[in-house]
């Protein structure tokens, strides 16, 4: 199958498992499309006025969102849900976190249970498009992969047919499992669970021979495991899967300030601003960049409806992008996943901020 026709049926999957999940649940809750209108420009006041802001996260994956044993939520999308916070209410820890699954995390954003989903989500077409959301940035790239048991000697996915392999629905990773064994003409038999920790202990158990998702994700999940050498994640990547926070479609003006939130983080790593030294920086700097980022200079909150300090606050509360990347799935992390195309552009990475100024 050509490559045009293959993104034409995936992206018609894609649609039609949408539009069922979604008309269910609005026809169970009672509500109606008219939602769209309903949220336009709403949600940076609604936050405020709550006081708390509320993301949506993983239901539990290592080095992304995971409670620890006092049940703070620990991990990047976690940390950068906190960095919104930050930025917008001046405190970190005004985050209530909505773990969700794969199937429910957009009808959530949608429904306005959540004010900006940070769960691994990838940003595609289609989903850019056809949901009513809208996909903020990249926060971090990454690809499809498998991971099989050490023991089946397998280095390729010419070396997975007929396996059974688990997965999660309604994510990119089913399509891609799909379009992949079909490109190279090789079988194999799914097994669809909700949850990626399911999925985990159905490989370890033996009644899955492999997990399809994306490597991080492989990644966090064996760093879990009881013996995670006995498990091999296959070097190959078999789609781009760049993830980032999801906010609705009609405000503007919460997609703006999530957009550079993110930005802001990154920015502060090419500048050399970190959590340690940003109070120092912000008094003593004279570079304009670094005074527009800390808001020694106010523009930047002023067209956007924060305190001049709000970056300045999302940093001294997670860290730049680099610090909290190397915190929770870098290298030195039981995850040990190196920076590769998330270091920054100038290493040789992809990560480039866009200018604040």
């Amino acid at each position: 199958m050509g490559a045009a026709s293959s993104a034409s049926e995936q992206n018609r999957e894609e649609n039609n498992v949408w539009r069922s999940l979604l008309g269910s649940t609005l026809v169970a809750a009672g509500l109606t499309l008219s939602w769209s209108m309903a949220w336009a420009g709403q949600t940076l006041d609604g936050v405020r006025q709550r006081g708390v802001l509320a993301c949506g996260v993983n239901v539990g994956v290592a080095g992304f969102s995971l409670p620890d044993s006092q049940g703070v939520w620990r991990g990047m999308d976690a940390d950068l849900c906190r960095a919104v916070s930050a930025a917008v209410l001046g405190d970190p820890n005004k985050v209530r976190f909505i773990p969700l699954t794969a199937v429910q995390r957009f009808i959530a954003l949608q429904s306005g249970e959540i004010d900006v989903l940070i769960r691994q989500t990838t940003l595609t077409m289609v989903r850019d498009t056809n949901l009513g959301l809208r996909m903020v940035g990249v926060n971090l790239y990454d690809g499809h992969g498998f991971m099989v048991r050490r023991d089946a000697n397998v280095s390729d996915i010419r070396g997975m047919d007929g396996m059974t392999i688990c997965m999660s629905p309604g994510t990119t990773n089913e399509l891609v499992t799909q379009d992949a064994f079909r490109a190279a003409n090789l079988r194999f038999a799914p097994v669809l669970q909700e949850r990626m920790q399911d999925n985990a202990q159905a490989l370890q158990a033996g009644r899955c021979d492999a997990i399809a998702t994306d490597a991080t994700q492989l990644a966090a999940l064996r760093s879990q495991f009881g013996r995670p050498n006995d498990y091999v994640i296959l070097e190959a990547r078999f789609s781009k899967e760049p993830y980032g926070p999801v906010v609705r479609r009609d405000d503007q003006e919460w997609f703006d300030v999530v957009r550079w939130v993110l930005n802001g983080l990154i920015e502060a790593e090419e500048l050399g601003v970190t959590s340690t030294n940003a109070e120092q920086m912000r008094a003593t700097s004279s570079d304009p960049a670094v005074r527009r980022l800390l808001g020694a200079v106010p523009d930047l909150g002023q067209a956007i409806k924060l305190q001049p300090s709000w970056l300045y606050d999302a940093i001294r509360a997670v860290g730049n992008y680099g610090e909290l990347y190397d915190r929770t799935i870098g290298p030195n992390t039981p995850i040990g996943l190196p920076r590769g195309a998330n270091d920054l552009w100038t290493r040789g990475g992809l990560m480039y901020a866009w200018p604040l100024r």
